[in-house]
């Protein structure tokens, strides 16, 4: 039974706005929120909580949701596994994790979706929830998925890690014609990489340098795939989510000006496209690279601003750790995707320390929308009756990130030797203090997220 907890003195970040509160937590929920501005004769003795975190010149804001994360659980555990990335997730102020389908086996049926839910039950310092995946050919079990017990169904339009492509047109449009579940879609057009690929290993053999890889997984392979996802969404009505924008140009394909509660369209962008572009390559290698790739200034400057201005709705991690040694190989051989999840907050709390966006904004990304968007039930907000998922956050206690602080199974990072200006001080899952300045209480475990079905 988590305890009865008080917050006190906080800077609570939500739903727009900062104002001081103190949050009474109790039996996993958040029971009250005392706004000092509307509530300054509150006079809550201290005495009747059986913890009491004096918030004092600290924000409070809802745990992080992230929506897009491959924690590699089962078939890849010496890469990570729930229980290490669910660790450096929660450590980072993330408490519910959505993950994908591309473990081994590959998640295509109910029965091994349900045995991914075990697991989760079993190692997650975090809530869950687990995508179905899609196939050429597994169009029966698909229609099987619970919408209010599984997060959504993820279609790679484009081959990445575990290679579960779904190239056919057959398949793709019985696929986009289930509408009353989330599709969420991987969007790179598989016969422009391999041309691309096929004209570089030419010219290079294997040794093609990776500030080619935005060229072969290029703009274009983008563009035309997202393009594709579009119209079969139009034309089946189905509620798409496109994950991971990497370019300026396929920001036209999305709209902001629908509310997000009404759109039927909507897009993800990853911290690695905002806080990286082309010029890394020198410096960072292969440790950056992703797919989709990193592109250009002009694509990082565009993603930020469509993020600003609602084009864009959600902010993840895309967290896919891969060793050292895998990363490091040739090109064709190195693997794609990093580990993010520990440091994705504190990167995006130092765009706020440079200026570029605002903590309500950051909240609204990572938090807020995320919950509308997946329409997840009592979680994403602090709002009383809703589940206590909370972050706290020192805005001005610096450090860097060292090999000895990675929680991450890898242990590595792009972002190794970074300064970072805020940190995360308390991480709370269901009421409990999971994560208390470095400290772990690890014997709860997260809850299954649950959803509202779409209309």
């Amino acid at each position: 039974m988590p305890e009865k907890i008080i917050i006190a003195n906080a800077s609570v970040v939500n739903e727009g706005e900062i104002y001081k509160a103190d949050i009474i937590l109790e039996n996993s929920f958040i029971r009250n929120i005392y706004r000092k501005d509307k509530n300054s004769d509150n006079k809550t003795s201290y005495l009747t909580f059986c913890k009491v975190i004096d918030a004092s010149g600290l924000y409070v804001i809802p745990g992080v949701i992230d929506d897009q994360v491959h924690f590699r659980d089962p078939g890849l555990e010496y890469k990570g596994d729930i229980y290490t990335e669910s660790k450096a997730a929660v450590a980072g102020g993330i408490t519910s994790f959505m993950e994908m389908p591309n473990t081994i086996p590959n998640v295509l049926t109910q029965e091994l979706l349900e045995e991914k839910f075990e697991i989760a039950k079993e190692k997650s310092l975090a809530n869950f929830s687990f995508y179905m995946g899609a196939s050429n050919n597994n169009y029966d079990e698909l229609c099987k998925t619970d919408p209010r017990q599984v997060c959504g169904i993820k279609v790679f339009m484009g081959a990445s890690t575990g290679n579960m492509l779904v190239d056919n047109q057959e398949a793709l449009e019985k696929i986009f014609s289930i509408n009353n579940i989330l599709i969420a879609t991987h969007c790179e057009d598989e016969t422009t990489i391999r041309t691309n690929a096929e004209h570089y290993r030419n010219k290079f053999k294997d040794n093609v340098p990776i500030e080619y890889h935005p060229k072969i997984r290029s703009r274009e392979a983008c563009f035309l795939s997202t393009q594709k996802a579009i119209n079969l969404a139009l034309k089946h009505n189905t509620r798409l989510h496109v994950l991971h924008l990497s370019t300026e140009d396929e920001l036209c394909f999305f709209s902001n000006t629908i509310p997000l509660s009404q759109k039927r369209i909507t897009a993800e962008v990853c911290i690695h496209h905002l806080i990286f572009n082309k010029s890394n390559y020198a410096s960072c290698g292969r440790l950056i690279k992703w797919n989709p790739a990193i592109k250009n200034k002009r694509d990082q400057k565009a993603l930020l601003k469509s993020l600003l201005n609602n084009t864009i709705d959600i902010v993840a991690t895309d967290h896919a750790p891969h060793t050292y040694e895998e990363k490091q190989q040739t090109y064709f051989k190195s693997a794609s995707g990093g580990p993010m999840v520990q440091h994705a907050l504190v990167a995006m709390l130092e765009m706020y320390h440079q200026k570029k966006i605002s903590l309500e904004t950051i909240v609204t990304k990572m938090c807020h929308a995320p919950a509308e968007c997946f329409r997840i039930e009592k979680r994403g907000f602090l709002r009383e009756g809703y589940y206590a998922d909370l972050a706290i956050i020192d805005i001005n206690d610096p450090w860097e990130v060292a090999h000895d602080n990675l929680l991450y199974k890898c242990k590595w990072s792009p972002l190794t030797g970074e300064k970072f200006t805020s940190r995360i001080t308390h991480t709370i899952v269901n009421g409990n203090i999971v994560y208390d300045r470095g400290l772990f209480d690890e014997s709860h475990r997260g809850q299954r997220l649950k959803f509202n079905p779409l209309q």
